[in-house]
């Protein structure tokens, strides 16, 4: 026992310190974000004035339509960043600032949901390493001054705290208007509903029943979420003249005629969609190992990291304990909401481009394989728990450290 005890001492030791050099990182980033960086500044600058086109573009994923230049993400993490362009103007630079700000909310929610579920102490604080330090959710955070990474961090802090509010017997309409706000940032998140549903019931109710006190459930959850796709699809109507068009049709800096990135020939030779992306895609999600180029005549030199990106079980394998969640109602349905979310974007053109040690796009489902974890991990699992969350946290470390070096492909 007191060998288990000094083990298990030294991994949350060597934990606690990386994780804490990957927190200095990301105040470092935080104090060196340079300005013009994240487009949502100038949605924001164009919501102050009035507007819903911007006079440029920080980024490639903006659409040039009609002559006029628009943002194509969704808009709530512009409303976010409002009052600081206001207060700094256009030039903001302080999005990984706020990313940080989300990601530590986000953190706290989860210590909140690990307590609703009765999760042991010790099992909670590791899951909750894992999910800060071995997970997309660090990557988007450091890169939260850009426009895809914020929106992302911003997104998944809204989605946790719906959840939140269905654990800890919280209120329907707030879950219901987080996941709208989500919604307003990832797409993805409106099929998070029939998982909340699933959530807000007691263990013996039915999920489908036509009384009343279940239809009022359904309102209070679905009406805030509602309202905004309505604002979405009227945002899309006043920029593109199409309720359902985003955008990316008229997307600048798609073309290759000068050259151009891997996603800039997927979307010139395949388009926005295509079965062509799936091995690619798939791969890269579950499979695809940490992996660093190599130069020269002698294959010695570091050249740079993959930029598509680790899979997500060799990043954070500790997710696989997951498996063994018992399987009740929310698992079920929250097992669904994952393949309507996930199976979609491997048929993208993208699978979260430019990344290192992640796959960003399941931090869209993640939050309920959090939520498995919780009702999976026990006391007995906490050695093989700590060992891979220690891996995962170490991996991580690695790959900021290439990076700071300049090992960016």
């Amino acid at each position: 026992m007191l060998s288990r005890i000094n083990a298990m001492g030294v991994l949350f030791a060597i934990a606690a310190l990386m994780a804490l050099a990957l927190a200095g990182g990301l105040a470092l980033y935080a104090i060196i974000e340079d300005p013009g960086s994240n487009s949502y500044a100038l949605l924001a600058e164009a919501f102050l004035n009035g507007r819903l086109d911007t006079t440029t573009c920080f980024d490639g994923d903006c659409a040039r339509f009609e002559d006029k230049i628009f943002v194509m993400f969704p808009p709530v993490p512009a409303i976010i960043a409002l009052p600081f362009v206001a207060l700094f103007g256009v030039n903001f630079s302080g999005f990984v600032f706020l990313s940080a700000i989300a990601f530590a909310l986000s953190v706290w929610l989860w210590w909140q949901i690990f307590e609703g579920l009765k999760v042991e102490r010790d099992v909670a604080i590791w899951l909750l390493l894992g999910l800060a330090f071995a997970t997309p959710l660090y990557f988007v955070t450091i890169r939260g001054d850009g426009i895809w990474f914020f929106a992302q961090a911003i997104g998944f802090a809204f989605t946790s705290l719906a959840i939140h509010q269905m654990v800890r017997g919280g209120s329907l309409i707030l879950a219901g208007a987080c996941i709208g706000a989500a919604f307003l940032c990832r797409q993805m998140a409106v099929f998070y509903l029939p998982f909340l549903f699933a959530l807000s019931l007691d263990r013996f109710e039915p999920l489908i029943s036509f009384s009343r006190e279940h239809i009022v459930r359904v309102l209070k959850l679905g009406l805030p979420a509602g309202v905004a796709v309505l604002i979405y699809l009227a945002y899309n109507y006043l920029r593109f003249g199409d309720p359902m068009q985003t955008g990316y049709p008229y997307m600048i800096g798609a073309d290759i005629a000068e050259g151009g990135s891997m996603i800039n020939y997927r979307l010139a030779e395949h388009g926005l969609w295509s079965s062509a992306y799936v091995l690619f895609n798939t791969l890269y999600l579950f499979v695809q190992g940490f992996h660093m180029d190599f130069g020269g005549n002698a294959m010695v030199e570091p050249v740079g990291l993959d930029p598509s990106g680790t899979a997500l079980l060799a990043a954070s394998p500790f997710v696989l304990f997951a498996f063994f969640a018992p399987m009740r109602r929310p698992v079920l349905i929250g097992i669904a909401t994952i393949l309507v979310i996930a199976v979609p974007t491997l048929f993208y053109h993208s699978n979260g481009y430019s990344q290192f040690n992640v796959q960003r796009y399941a931090l869209d489902w993640l939050p309920i394989v959090f939520y498995m974890l919780a009702l999976a991990v026990t006391d007995r699992d906490m050695r093989g728990l700590a060992l891979l969350v220690t891996f995962g946290i170490g991996l991580n470390l690695i790959t900021m450290a290439f990076l700071a070096l300049g090992l960016a492909a």
